[in-house]
C-alpha cells in the first residue's frame, strides 16, 4: 500500500499543493521496503537490533543513495553506482536472511520483506544491462 502525499508548502497568507517528486520504479519498492524495516527494527531482539539490525539499516541506506545517485548521473558515469547498489541489496538480503536463520525476523516479516527487495534486484539488474548494453562499442559484425 502506497500513500501519495501532498507536499505543502506555505508562503505568508498562501498555501500551495504540489504533487510529491516521481520516483524510480525500484526507489519506489526500496522506499517501501524500507519503511517496513523500520517497524521491523522496533521488535527485534536487543541482541540483534544493535549488531545485525543496525548493520541491515545502513545497508538499507548504501542501497538507496547509491540508486539515487545514479539516477542523476549521466549514461556513461552510472554503472559504477549501478553496481555498488547491486553489491549492497545483495549484502542486505543476505543479513535478512541470517537474521530469520537465528529468529530475529519471524517468517511473515521477512517474506515481506523479501519480496520487494527481490523486485528491486530485478530491476537494478536490467538497469545494469542496459547501462553495459548502451556503453559497449557497437559490436554488429562488419560485411565484407
Amino acid at each position: 500500500m502506497i500513500v501519495t502525499l501532498l507536499f505543502i508548502i506555505k508562503t505568508q497568507n498562501m498555501t500551495l499543493s504540489a504533487p510529491p517528486p516521481k520516483l524510480l520504479p525500484v526507489l519506489e519498492l526500496m522506499k517501501s521496503a524500507y519503511i517496513l524495516w523500520q517497524s521491523c527494527i522496533r521488535i527485534a531482539p536487543k541482541s540483534s537490533r544493535y549488531t545485525l539490525a543496525e548493520t541491515i539499516d545502513k545497508y538499507f541506506i548504501q542501497t538507496i543513495e547509491s540508486i539515487l545517485i545514479a539516477s542523476f548521473l549521466e549514461k556513461q558515469e552510472k554503472q559504477p553506482f549501478v553496481k555498488k547498489a547491486i553489491i549492497s541489496l545483495d549484502t542486505l538480503k543476505f543479513l535478512l536472511y541470517m537474521m530469520w536463520e537465528i529468529k530475529a525476523l519471524d517468517n511473515k516479516r521477512y517474506i515481506a520483506l523479501s519480496e520487494p527487495l527481490a523486485k528491486a534486484g530485478g530491476q537494478l539488474g536490467g538497469w545494469h544491462g542496459q547501462i553495459v548494453k548502451q556503453n559497449s562499442p557497437d559490436t554488429k559484425p562488419r560485411e565484407k
